[in-house]
């Protein structure tokens, strides 16, 4: 029998004890022995619980039981997080997580400790929930060189661009129809301002070019500012309004950036709706492939935390190599690369052809006292210089 130990027990923490016992025997099967949950570290007490007696406090139990070989961390955030699941690789033990931001922030290092101490440092469920593209990412594709990862990488987000596209809402109302349904927290930031996609784009980043990528280096524009008009527009053109974090290869570097974009229908990303997720992958040999499901959620996520486990139980005595050193990417500036601009404007049109020259103007159905339009495609830089001409600018959001 397989001893384990999950620290923290709350959404996710809870669901991995839950799929361990939904699918006992098939684990089993899988993995050659029985996986049983020894400890459960929490600060709170779970009376009533069927847990409640593997209840403990102190990590260094678990440090210290030679009978545990895995943990699972689903704490969030990075302390105390990053010292526990440290002490528990320096301790011979494989980690599996869940935490976006823990790896973000420590991945090289903690990949680092498990390969010198022969163990696993595993995080499939840190950035697509249940959609699998970590080990596709680092055993399946290793043969190609990923040009671009473009994915809507949050559930929250996408659910609120899908309200507001579908039933022409403002902000405000989608953002508290979100959290009553319990898909956005009572502080949304991470979300809203697209701070959670930005750390699960620089840990896709860090695993295709195998260096660090820090995600404080990411220009990133959250949803705050999407308007209910913006989706008039987009009705008109046929588009779409969606989140964005994308990684392209570029002079032999990656920029990434985290923005809203104006989605075309030929988009492969065009119809991932509510609190679906997506992640597409552009290969140089393998050419296009697009991973798709539940990205967020207690069981999905879970799932993707107890397939870490089974992985890591199969491994005992092995490290499974992952290409991520803590050598530093010089990230290009996302000033330097080009797309199309959607942009709306108190301005006349012959202002605005005087200014960008040859553009596309759009008409919405009821919006009155304003010109929208798409411009050529121009760099990040050309478009701010050009837009520093021209007063009265109400909104920007580029093309895809």
């Amino acid at each position: 029998m397989i001893k384990i130990a999950v620290m923290g027990y709350g959404t996710i923490g809870s669901g991995v004890v839950e799929v361990l016992n939904t699918n006992k025997e098939s684990i089993k099967k899988r993995v050659g022995e029985e996986i049983e949950v020894k400890y459960v570290l929490d600060l709170r007490d779970f009376p009533g619980d069927p847990i409640e007696k593997k209840i403990v406090h102190d990590y260094k139990e678990i440090e210290n039981d030679p009978e545990v070989r895995i943990v699972v961390e689903t704490m969030g955030g990075v302390e105390p997080a990053y010292t526990f699941v440290k002490a528990m690789l320096e301790a011979g033990k494989s980690v599996a997580t869940s935490n976006k931001a823990l790896v973000a922030a420590k991945g090289a290092e903690l990949i680092a400790i498990a390969k010198e101490k022969n163990v696993n440092f595993q995080f499939e469920a840190s950035v697509g929930g249940g959609i699998p593209i970590i080990r596709p990412l680092n055993s399946c594709l290793t043969a190609d060189e990923i040009e671009e990862i473009t994915g809507i990488l949050n559930g929250t987000t996408n659910y609120m661009m899908t309200k507001m596209s579908n039933e022409g809402l403002e902000f405000d109302d989608v953002l508290k129809d979100a959290q009553a349904k319990g898909y956005a927290e009572k502080d949304p930031t991470a979300d809203i301002e697209g701070y959670d996609a930005c750390r699960k784009i620089a840990i896709l980043t860090s695993l295709v070019c195998g260096q660090q990528v820090n995600f404080e280096e990411i220009h990133t524009e959250g949803i705050t500012k999407i308007s209910a008009t913006d989706f008039k527009y987009a009705k008109s053109m046929g588009k779409v309004i969606k989140l964005l974090a994308t990684s392209k290869k570029v002079d032999g570097s990656y920029c990434a950036m985290v923005a809203p974009y104006l989605l075309s229908c030929e988009h492969p990303l065009y119809s991932v709706n509510d609190v679906f997720n997506a992640v597409f992958v552009h290969g140089n040999v393998l050419g296009d492939a697009m991973f798709y499901g539940s990205g967020a959620g207690k069981l999905p996520t879970a799932s993707a935390v107890v397939a870490d486990v089974v992985d890591m139980a199969k491994h005992f005595g092995k490290n499974i190599p992952i290409l991520w050193s803590s050598k530093k990417l010089e990230l290009v500036d996302y000033k330097k690369t080009s797309s199309a601009f959607f942009v709306r404007t108190t301005e006349s049109e012959a202002k605005v052809k005087e200014v960008f020259g040859d553009v596309t103007f759009v008409k919405a159905e009821g919006v009155t006292g304003e010109t929208g339009f798409i411009t050529k495609v121009m760099t990040e830089e050309e478009y701010e210089e050009k837009a520093a001409k021209l007063e009265g600018i109400k909104q920007m959001i580029r093309v895809a």
